[in-house]
């Protein structure tokens, strides 16, 4: 199902709608850019998100997040999130990402996610084939 690489990599453009007053980056929109790499780290792997939560019935929610910001993105900055599982366990996963623009280190975070029953909302145990399909980076 996809890459066997252990990062991801995604570009997202920045928008008008993405800044504040100032024409910077507004803080929390880094969050929505981490959230879209990682669903289309999940999508190179050949797993969608509505097909999980059909069948299955899982879905994943953020339980920690922890950003450090470094500079500002601006208005039409080509953003590239790299992306990279650093821990799981059978019910969580733990991505490093890391914001740049050329070369220019903005920002990074560590998004740990949960896997839920869509049912239920209780904590459920990640299908071992998803499981398997994300190695651990060593070096995000």
């Amino acid at each position: 199902m996809g890459s066997d690489a252990a990062e991801s990599v995604f570009q997202v453009r920045v928008y008008y709608e993405d800044t504040d007053h100032g024409g910077v980056v507004y803080h929390a929109n880094y969050l929505r850019f981490m959230e879209r790499a990682r669903t289309e780290m999940l999508r190179e792997k050949g797993y969608e998100l509505d097909a999980l939560e059909r069948d299955p019935g899982i879905f994943f929610v953020v339980r920690r997040a922890h950003l450090d910001f470094r500079a500002p993105a601006r208005f039409n900055d080509l953003l590239q999130i790299k992306s990279a599982i650093i821990h799981k366990t059978p019910v969580r996963m733990n991505f490093q990402q890391h914001i740049s623009v050329k070369e220019k280190h903005l920002c990074s975070g560590e998004v740990e996610v949960v896997c839920l029953e869509a049912e239920t909302f209780r904590p459920h145990v990640i299908p071992a084939e998803l499981l398997q399909a994300f190695p651990l980076s060593v070096h995000p």
